[in-house]
Formats: C-alpha cells, sequence, structure tokens
C-alpha cells in the first residue's frame, strides 16, 4: 500500500472528529454571526434574516463592547506578565539544588491548576468578603481599613487578576521547569568559574536558553487569559458598575441572557481576530529579536 495513503487512512479518524466537532461548529457559528438569529428565530426559522455585517457594525459602536475589551486587555496586560512571572520564580525555586522535597511542592503548586474554577473562586469570595474575609481581617491587624475587594470597581479587576495568576501559575511552572532542566548544566559551572554572579547567569545564561519556552508559555497564556469568563461570573457576575465585564462575558449575556445568538456569534469572531492579531504580533517581535 501506498505509505501515504496509509498516513492519511490513520489520520482519517483524527480529522473526521474534527471536521464534525470543530470545523462544522465554527462554520455555523460565523455563518449565524451574519445573521440577526435570536428568539424569535429560535421559535420560528422563517423570522430568521441575513444582516452581513450588521452584528458587527452595531457591536463596534456600543460602548459596552469597547468597555469589555478595555477590561480584557486590561486583564491580559496585567495577568500575563504577573503569572509567568511566578511560574519562573517557582520553578527556578524548585529547579534550585537547594530544595528540598521537591514532588511535594510540585503536587501543592500544581493542585490549583486541577481544581475548577468554581469552586477556588468562591473560596476566594469568601476570602476577600468584606466584613468576615481573611484579607480584611489581617488589614485589620495592622490598623488599615477594610477594603471592598469585589464591590469596589477599583479593586474588583486586580483582585480577579491576583485570584487567576495564583490559579494559572502551576501550569506554567512545569513548563519552565522542563526548560530549566533542559539547560546543560556545564554552562552555569563556566560562569561561575569566570566569576558570573547569579544575576548575570541569570540574565546572559538562563534567560536566553528559555526564550523558545518563554514564547510558548507567552502564546498559550495570553490566549487563556483572552478568554476571561468564569472568574467574573463567579466573583462579580460582571460588576461592580460592569467593570468586570470582558468580552468572552459580554458574548455570554448576548448568547443566552438576551439570546441574540447572531450578535454573541460576532463577539466570538472579533475575539478571536483580536487573539490572532496579538499572536502574530508576539511570532513577529519573537523573530526580530532572534535576528538581531
Amino acid at each position: 500500500m501506498n505509505p501515504q495513503r496509509t498516513a492519511w487512512l490513520f489520520l482519517a479518524p483524527a480529522l473526521v472528529v474534527l471536521g464534525v466537532f470543530f470545523l462544522l461548529p465554527v462554520l455555523a457559528a460565523l455563518v449565524l454571526s451574519l445573521t440577526d438569529y435570536d428568539l424569535y428565530a429560535l421559535a420560528d426559522i422563517r423570522n430568521l434574516r441575513f444582516v452581513a455585517l450588521g452584528n458587527y457594525r452595531e457591536l463596534l459602536q456600543r460602548p459596552l463592547f469597547w468597555s469589555a475589551l478595555g477590561h480584557t486587555l486590561y486583564f491580559v496586560a496585567v495577568g500575563v506578565p504577573l503569572s509567568m512571572g511566578a511560574s519562573l520564580g517557582a520553578a527556578m525555586l524548585l529547579n534550585s539544588p537547594l530544595a528540598r522535597c521537591k514532588p511535594f511542592f510540585r503536587t501543592a503548586l500544581f493542585a490549583p491548576v486541577v481544581t475548577t474554577v468554581v469552586a477556588t473562586a468562591v473560596i476566594w469570595r469568601y476570602l476577600f468578603n468584606t466584613k468576615y474575609g481573611m484579607a480584611n481581617y489581617l488589614l485589620g491587624l495592622l490598623d488599615v481599613h477594610p477594603v471592598d475587594w469585589l464591590g469596589d470597581p477599583h479593586w474588583a479587576m486586580p483582585t480577579i487578576i491576583a485570584f487567576a495568576a495564583w490559579k494559572n501559575f502551576g501550569y506554567n511552572m512545569i513548563i519552565f521547569l522542563a526548560g530549566l532542566q533542559a539547560i546543560p548544566p556545564d554552562l552555569y559551572e563556566a560562569a561561575r568559574i569566570d566569576g558570573a554572579s547569579p544575576w548575570r547567569q541569570f540574565v546572559h545564561i538562563t534567560l536566553p536558553m528559555l526564550k523558545p519556552t518563554m514564547l510558548m508559555v507567552g502564546i498559550l497564556t495570553v490566549s487563556g487569559y483572552f478568554q476571561l469568563f468564569a472568574e467574573p461570573y463567579v466573583m462579580t457576575e460582571g460588576g461592580p458598575l460592569q467593570s468586570t465585564v470582558s468580552v468572552l462575558y459580554l458574548m455570554y449575556d448576548e448568547g443566552f441572557k438576551w439570546w441574540n445568538l447572531g450578535s454573541a456569534s460576532a463577539v466570538a469572531f472579533l475575539l478571536f481576530l483580536i487573539m490572532f492579531a496579538v499572536t502574530v504580533l508576539m511570532l513577529k517581535l519573537s523573530r526580530r529579536g532572534d535576528e538581531t
């Protein structure tokens, strides 16, 4: 049998699954985004109308969409560096020869990743409760007035960012740890013989050797953080004063609260275009850095 035909034969089941459960839904959502599919069309398909790019024009003219996009970009711009910094720091500590009980700490730090977002978000909501939360209790010990962490528009998004960074950094930590363990120890030994300080070793050995890993982790983290939904849905329900409404939260409201499925599909594709543009920008910046 032809090897190429054999390869396609083995790939066929996976391609069929991708086509049925991924490509077809994506195409269906794209078609929906060009219609006014709503509750009336759901009851009677004859009420469905083709509006072309009408949903996209309407979204771009809505202040709530731009506000949600701003909240999402703020979450990404602050949360991604915070999460990656915490992941890299934890990985370096676990990779240190002085670290003990490494399997225990790897498991403990990775545990939030495998715990459901809803369960951990509910716990954090109680920890940051204004009246009886642990955070304000500790502030009270320092004679600091209580903070309305989830009820103040200035503090709600930073609290969600802190939660997301804590929840997700363990996954990136494992990837960084694998990257650190792949760096030849001879490089550090030669640097120490030459009198390089730990900081110089980090700057001139660790970071350059981890650059491909950091690019991959950065793309994965940015893609995940752009899909902000569960955290504000459980912790603040988009409040206070819509200060934690993200693009994905807006899509949920449009599709499952107001049943404007055409508009919700348009939100999804606008978010996809933004994520695609940011990913391409990151790849170009990385290649430009390699050339220089």
